[in-house]
């Protein structure tokens, strides 16, 4: 592990020296392309120049375990035990920094969310579920754009789509991926009953043209009227667009735009991060099955957490985590919840990679 690192950061100071020399000034480009892989390897050499600072400081403690004074000899095993269980905890997190990364981590996402089982009840839910994932962006400095919804007479979601952009989107929302379970008392329950419902989140990652080639010839694009909110613009253009890849049946609609372009524009976005999420989970399949749930593609009809309302609740059932801080959750403080999932997800990639 230790030559690995070594070469890593042979690399890292060549980056460096580049990056404070005058070669790359008028190379905007080329910058960015070192800078961005200078900044990938630091984790790793922090905790590398930290390992070796430690393994300094117990080599020059170890030469205190001979001095004649007893109390210097205890001070010195003490602090040579102190010294050793981080030397552990740093060797973790290096086996950690090295582990292959996704290449989809730092890509934007398309975050798709359809009520489920429930019927209204599902679906205000995923109206909240909605609102959730947007305060916890905006506590990140995400930026959130609607590209697709359907709304339902008393403000739930059937679905909605969403593009999150910003810094590592789909390395923290990437196991949000599967069947959210709500339990409460619906406002229109006159006897005061739980209801169970369900909601299905899609966590995709965005697609760039260079990521899917759409042969134009499959394609079959289909243009109709709006319908719903809209004023009277709605019943007088064709704006909206509804795609169709003939070769998967893939379907996109969007009509959330008044100009035709644009819709058409927000549709092919959203199809060609569906087909990219196929073409990798696909892939993945063929790795093996295991494989495809460690990068968190997820099993989309596997329920994965459950919002429990009169207990206040919060359980991710992957983990078998449960929290009594529901409400907070709601108003997106989602890292109680997504901190665990991915040192959940690390270690058994972790013990994968070492055999274990």
């Amino acid at each position: 592990m230790f030559d690995k690192i070594k070469e890593i950061e042979q690399r890292y100071d060549e980056f460096e020296n580049k990056l404070a020399s005058s070669e790359l000034i008028l190379d905007q480009k080329a910058y960015q392309k070192v800078a961005k892989e200078h900044s990938q390897l630091s984790p790793i050499i922090t905790a590398f120049r930290r390992h070796k600072a430690i393994e300094a400081e117990i080599q020059g403690n170890k030469t205190l375990l001979s001095d004649s004074d007893s109390e210097m000899r205890k001070m010195a095993r003490e602090e040579i035990e102190t010294l050793t269980t981080q030397l552990v905890d740093i060797e973790k997190e290096l086996k950690i920094l090295l582990l292959p990364k996704d290449p989809n981590d730092e890509k934007n996402i398309l975050l798709e969310i359809r009520a489920g089982t429930g019927g209204e009840e599902a679906a205000l839910f995923a109206a909240d579920l909605f609102k959730m994932y947007c305060r916890y962006a905006e506590l990140k400095g995400w930026k959130t754009e609607i590209l697709s919804q359907s709304i339902t007479g008393i403000g739930g979601f059937k679905e909605v789509i969403v593009l999150v952009e910003g810094q590592m989107v789909y390395s923290r929302l990437k196991y949000e991926s599967g069947v959210h379970r709500v339990q409460r008392v619906p406002e229109t329950e006159a006897q005061g009953r739980i209801h169970t419902s369900a909601v299905t989140v899609a966590i995709l990652p965005e697609a760039e043209e260079i990521d899917v080639e759409i042969n134009p010839e499959d394609l079959r694009i289909d243009v109709y009227r709006s319908s719903g909110p809209g004023g009277q613009h709605v019943n007088k253009t064709d704006s909206a667009v509804r795609l169709t890849h003939l070769p998967t049946g893939l379907v996109v609609s969007c009509q959330d735009q008044k100009s035709q372009h644009k819709n058409k524009a927000k549709a092919m976005k959203v199809l060609r991060s569906r087909l990219l999420d196929m073409e990798q989970a696909e892939q993945h399949s063929k790795i093996s099955e295991e494989r495809k749930s460690m990068v968190g593609s997820g099993d989309r009809s596997e329920r994965i957490r459950t919002y429990n309302f009169p207990q206040g609740r919060v359980t991710d059932h992957r983990i078998g985590l449960t929290l009594y801080k529901l409400e907070a959750a709601l108003q997106g403080s989602l890292d109680m919840l997504i901190d665990p999932l991915i040192t959940h997800f690390q270690t058994e990639a972790l013990k994968k990679s070492t055999g274990d």
